[in-house]
């Protein structure tokens, strides 16, 4: 199930969504993955799913899924690479095939409302947007949602960007109309996609936030308050690599990052 379309083949058109999906020994995930965006209410995606050299029976899964829901093998590709080099490789390569006028990420244990595209992008066109984002929910190892939501603010800069990390990957849609498709190339650093949107909003574009659930982001119970200290360096390091700040500025910010990021735990709004 290789896609060898070269570069020069791919068209891009002005409706189409491409929707890329770093796969890595998922085979669990990817009946629901596939059923999902197949239930969207917006019909014209495309859907790359780039399998990171899988050891598992993921692309066979593909397939399977694939002929299930009777869904066409132009609608769903499978890049298959040979070498894993991490979902950051792996959503730059599905960028190169990519045919679509607009880009959206999604990670493979990740939920999507069936609504998700089509509100996204009408909330694009009335924002004008090159770049936007949207509220999510917390899920739990079964994607249950548990209530726990993380509302967005209307708009974001880079300046306010740097004290907090509330673009979810998975809720994020690219107008490429609007902004260069090479600026949604990942670097290959811990925190890739916070590094990428911090680099686009560098080059003075706006985030505009959709405040209404579309995504529900898979945690285990037990993930939720664990490694803390990884992400702490993890930030401090993105201040220091890609937002160049000097130490004293980047424990600044990194201070007002984790009293941003305790505060919303605290407040983050449940379900009623």
């Amino acid at each position: 199930m290789q896609d060898s379309m070269s570069n020069s083949e791919i068209e891009v058109t002005d409706v189409l969504v491409s929707i890329i999906v770093p796969v890595h020994n998922a085979a669990r995930y990817l009946d629901k993955t596939i059923s999902m965006v197949n239930n969207q209410t917006y019909r014209d995606y495309e859907l790359i799913l780039v399998d990171d050299a899988s050891t598992d029976d993921s692309v066979e899964q593909i397939e399977k899924a694939r002929q299930k829901y009777n869904i066409s093998s132009k609608r769903i590709r499978v890049i298959s690479k040979k070498v894993n080099e991490g979902a950051a490789s792996a959503r730059n390569t599905g960028l190169k095939y990519a045919r679509g006028r607009y880009i959206a990420f999604l990670d493979v244990d990740d939920v999507w409302h069936d609504f998700k595209l089509e509100e996204e992008l009408k909330f694009m066109e009335e924002k004008s947007a090159a770049f936007v984002f949207t509220a999510y929910e917390f899920g739990d190892e079964n994607a249950r949602p548990t209530g726990k939501i993380v509302s967005v603010p209307e708009t974001l800069d880079y300046k306010r960007a740097l004290s907090r990390t509330i673009i979810f990957t998975s809720t994020v849609l690219f107008d490429t109309q609007k902004i260069d498709k090479s600026l949604l190339k990942m670097p290959h650093i811990a925190s890739e996609d916070t590094a990428t949107w911090w680099r686009i909003l560098q080059k003075g574009y706006v985030a505009y936030g959709y405040n209404k659930v579309t995504t529900i982001y898979r945690r285990p119970a037990k993930s939720l308050s664990s490694n803390k200290f990884v992400a702490i360096q993890r930030i401090y390091n993105l201040y220091r690599q890609v937002a160049h700040l000097s130490v004293i500025s980047s424990v600044l910010h990194l201070f007002s990052w984790a009293v941003r990021a305790t505060l919303r735990r605290l407040i983050v709004k449940e379900r009623r």
